[in-house]
């Protein structure tokens, strides 16, 4: 079992930590009554009888403070633009009773208000909470027709390289949840099919605290759907069509794009339910160009390559929600979300130059030749997620929260790859098919108590159970020219089940005193992991086993400088774990030069993550944050190149060492006049391996960054100009 004193020791002290003494204090949250979300900026106004003594707004999260220098009996007035306002009280505070927490305080809607007052805002894009930054997916209309993808583009931390891979500040070990509940499938899967317009806001947590899963070296993206707040009924409908490509990159067809969503949401006294329906076909034309080369002993070979390399993808996917409220201290919510997904990837690659020299005597030319590869990989994801959850409110302002989560997700698909004489491409020189059936099941069962708020702070604990079994069966054959017949290859054909079971455990403790915010936290993981390998051929049938357990700490502190400026600091332990493909020991042949490869024996990554930041928002609106982060990798697993023969690169996982990065991140949020919003940012950050491979040591050094900026012009109501500008860094691949 893992366990470090020192910061034990230091968890010990915070959860200790008591607020600075003062006469007197009143505290509390406000949130949105139909969705429990805070509000910020809402306005308190302290009286004592009907003279006002002082007043505030509500933070980001809907907390708040106001100290009291005198005894008496004080009421409060909590109001917020389209709200009905609560007057509460009154109350006493005495040499005896200097504090008093109000407690959550839900704000109703005012649907007569808000039909009758018409309120043009610029809202912020970007809202900075003490663990993680929001942004408003409405601020990315440019994102709008397409899916979750189009809009994480936009967001500073986030890159999208030119082959769809998400990294969040350089790393691609991350955890999605969709409305605060994780998912264990494909995420590129889940978000491909998620529609950007029923999309309300995206969290980034780089810097998660106790209460979270500990998995994701990069943290979590948390995308919240909208649910309308107002009774009544909601009828949305979309389309998209995209506009001809302007470079087809000499692709066999043309890129076809185009796509429709629908949004249905009804609203009475007790109950919400929300449902809607999307499709979008997403083509991508494209070109690659390479030039590989390997060396063995003393001969140089050589496969420079030219040709087509483009994507069609098709996406269904259906989603509803129902939210029943039997009283107003409980909520009842149940959710599904279901998708089918389709993505071919077409390889026409031609081969124009084989050759291999000696490195003694690079005039010999060894041998040369060229071939034609025509490559088409299909994958299909089609997945089905349900939940459901129960909250109660007690009457201490205690709070308890069930919640179940199933997942299905079927992914695979075949290959083909014909390998062609040039240029009589009439020739068949070798033909192969490969597929594969990965299905995967989740289960994730979460129960959290909130205790009732006491004088120095609040506690946290919940228990977690999560189970993941993932089956794949892996299939390569080649045909035989003589006999016409498609033959099992076993070196490349096998079976592959993981099972992984999680129990956990956290306690998490927050406090405000003066300008302090503090959050901190243990958490306590135990993990059961279990891989068993078979080939095809009937001579291996191997099983792996880990079991650990394992301490999570986390922290997070804010120290406000005014009601304008804020510092933060925050730590926070996280682990990487392994997925099944990165543990497959049987080569996966993906196209004619290359094959992946894992390793049975994988640690999971361990991680430790810094992070200072700074934020500043203005009167008018405008604001600046800036974040020095810094990560540390232990057992990181990366992929590395090894030759399989002259032409062919296998590509193998490994635990090769550590990693580091160093980085700074800044963003800026300003308006040119009344009607003109732009959002820019940058990242930036140097990446270090140090390590061994094949009892070769690996150093790496790499400088990356990226840009964002974003610049909205509202003519009107109803017309928008959006300009969207994305740039990624070359990277030195660490392979």
């Amino acid at each position: 079992m893992f366990f470090n004193t020192t910061t034990f020791s230091k968890f010990v002290f915070l959860i200790l930590l008591v607020s600075s003494s003062t006469f007197g204090q009143i505290s509390g949250q406000i949130i949105e009554a139909q969705n429990d979300s805070p509000i910020e900026y809402g306005t308190l106004v302290l009286k004592k009888g009907n003279a006002v003594i002082s007043g505030t707004i509500s933070k980001q999260d809907g907390t708040f403070r106001l100290d009291v220098n005198d005894t008496g009996s004080y009421s409060l007035e909590v109001s917020f633009m389209g709200y009905v306002t609560q007057t509460l009280g009154p109350f006493q505070l005495n040499q005896k009773n200097k504090k008093q927490s109000v407690g959550i305080i839900r704000l109703e809607p005012n649907s007569t208000l808000l039909d009758e007052v018409v309120l043009k805002t610029n809202s912020a894009t970007v809202i900075n909470k003490i663990d993680r930054q929001v942004y408003r997916a409405q601020a990315f209309s440019s994102g709008k027709g397409g899916t979750a993808v189009d809009l994480l583009r936009n967001i500073p931390s986030l890159t999208l390289d030119a082959q769809g891979h998400l990294s969040v500040r350089g790393a691609t070990g991350f955890v999605v949840l969709i409305n605060d509940k994780p998912v264990q499938s494909d995420i590129q899967t889940l978000l491909s099919q998620l529609p950007a317009n029923s999309v309300k806001n995206i969290e980034v947590i780089t810097a998660p605290s106790a209460k979270y899963d500990a998995e994701g070296k990069a943290g979590i993206i948390n995308i919240l759907t909208s649910k309308e707040a107002l009774k009544g009924d909601y009828l949305q409908i979309n389309t998209l069509l995209g506009a001809p490509s302007i470079e087809p990159y000499g692709g066999s067809a043309m890129p076809q794009r185009f796509g429709a969503d629908i949004t249905y949401n009804t609203v009475g006294d007790r109950w919400n339910f929300s449902g809607g329906l999307s499709f979008q076909r997403n083509d991508i034309n494209g070109r690659r160009e390479g030039d590989v080369y390997t060396i063995t002993e003393d001969v140089l070979t050589r496969f420079p390559s030219d040709g087509e390399r483009s994507f069609d993808e098709t996406n269904y996917s259906g989603r509803l929600t129902l939210d029943f409220k039997p009283s107003e201290k409980d909520l009842f919510s149940l959710g599904f979300y279901a998708g089918k997904r389709s993505k071919d990837r077409t390889a026409d690659i031609l081969y124009f130059n084989n050759s291999a020299y000696t490195l003694s005597d690079p005039n010999t030319l060894l041998y040369s030749f060229q071939y034609f590869n025509k490559n088409l990989r299909i994958r299909k994801s089609d997945f089905v997620l349900g939940s459901f959850d129960y909250a109660h409110a007690f009457d201490n302002e205690a709070k308890i929260k069930a919640s179940i989560l199933y997942e299905y997700t079927l992914l695979g698909g075949p290959t083909t790859n014909l390998n062609l004489a040039y240029p009589n491409t009439e020739s068949v020189l070798q033909e192969e098919y490969n597929t594969n059936d990965n299905p995967l099941y989740g289960l994730r069962i979460n129960l959290d108590y909130t205790f009732a708020p006491l004088p120095f702070g609040f506690f946290e604990m919940g228990y977690q159970y999560r189970n993941l079994d993932h089956t794949g069966d892996f299939v390569y054959e080649r045909k035989n020219n003589s006999s016409g017949l498609f033959e099992l290859v076993p070196e490349f054909s096998s079976e592959v089940n993981l099972k992984r079971s999680i129990h956990a455990a956290y306690l998490q403790y927050s406090t405000s005193f003066g300008a302090w915010d503090i959050t901190a936290g243990m958490r306590l993981e135990q993990m059961q992991r279990d891989l068993s390998l078979k080939d095809k051929t009937g001579t291996l049938d191997v099983d792996y086993a880990l079991d650990f357990t394992k301490l999570f700490p986390s922290a997070n502190v804010t120290y406000a400088l005014n009601d304008s400026s804020q510092f933060k600091l925050a730590y926070s332990k996280r682990i990487e774990r392994t997925t099944t493909f990165k543990m497959n020991p049987f080569p996966e042949r993906e196209h004619s030069e290359t094959l992946e490869q894992g390793d049975p024996n994988l640690q999971p990554e361990m991680i430790d993550q810094i992070e200072l930041g700074f934020n500043h928002k203005s009167e008018k609106g405008n604001s600046f944050f800036t974040t020095l982060y810094y990560r540390k990798v232990n057992q990181l697993i990366n992929r590395v190149n090894t030759v399989y023969n002259d032409t062919i690169l296998n590509r193998i996982y490994s635990n090769v060492g550590k990693g580091t990065t160093l980085g700074l991140e800044v963003g800026t949020e300003f308006n040119l006049g009344e009607n003109w919003k732009n959002l820019a940012s940058f990242n930036g950050y140097n990446y270090k391996i140090k390590g061994a491979f094949d009892n070769r040591s690996i150093a790496v050094e790499s400088a990356i960054y990226s840009i964002n900026f974003n610049s909205t012009y509202v003519f009107s109501d109803t017309a928008t100009l959006q300009f969207t500008f994305n740039y990624i860094s070359d990277r030195v691949p660490a392979q």
